[in-house]
């Protein structure tokens, strides 16, 4: 369904396992930013009533996921900690094309971008679902890859929807040869997309 191109090593959940208190304030802090990337779609394209309105929700939706990964590090006994730097997601984020394009062509491309970091999330969970030694944290990894799965395809129908003019199946197989290309250098650290 998610047509990645390059599936994750199980064995990354070896190195999830040696720092849980890691991935989880990484998680949170991706959830932060999802949240901040609808409210930013919501900012810069307040025209598109309807996806105004699901951005809306996703938003709401994303930070309650924040709020469950940081209940889950408090009761560990941990803190939140300090926000990391994404480099997976900014070198996604230097696919996106210059913005003297059309205005239509920049939304398709950050729906494309919002798409692909629900995908490759999707997929991580679903790694961390499966192989996770933690029935607590299994489940929870399970639901979560369901909600990703669905704002996944959120944004994509969007892109598809205002992608008139742009060849959008065309473009989201571009994203996804490149993004094949930068998770190829990760999965060597206990982040979501590390």
């Amino acid at each position: 369904m998610l047509g990645l191109k390059l599936a994750t090593d199980p064995r990354w959940v070896n190195i999830v396992e040696s720092n849980i208190d890691e991935i989880l304030t990484d998680h949170a802090y991706c959830e932060q930013k999802a949240a901040s990337n609808a409210i930013s779609l919501i900012v810069h394209y307040p025209e598109y009533s309807d996806m105004v309105e699901k951005m809306s929700e996703i938003a709401r939706e994303e930070l309650e996921h924040f709020q469950q990964v940081h209940q889950l590090i408090l009761q560990r006994g941990g803190t939140l900690g300090r926000e990391r730097k994404d480099d997976y997601v900014n070198e996604l984020m230097q696919f996106i094309k210059a913005p003297n394009r059309s205005r239509e062509a920049t939304l398709v491309d950050r729906l494309l971008f919002a798409a692909m970091i629900e995908a490759r999330s999707c997929e991580r969970f679903r790694v961390l679902s499966e192989n996770i030694k933690d029935p607590a944290l299994a489940g929870f990894y399970r639901e979560l890859m369901i909600s990703e799965a669905n704002h996944y395809t959120v944004f994509i129908g969007f892109a598809r929807q205002y992608g008139q003019g742009i060849n959008v199946d065309k473009r989201w197989q571009e994203f996804l040869t490149y993004e094949a290309e930068v998770i190829s250098r990760y999965g060597k650290k206990e982040t979501v997309h590390g």
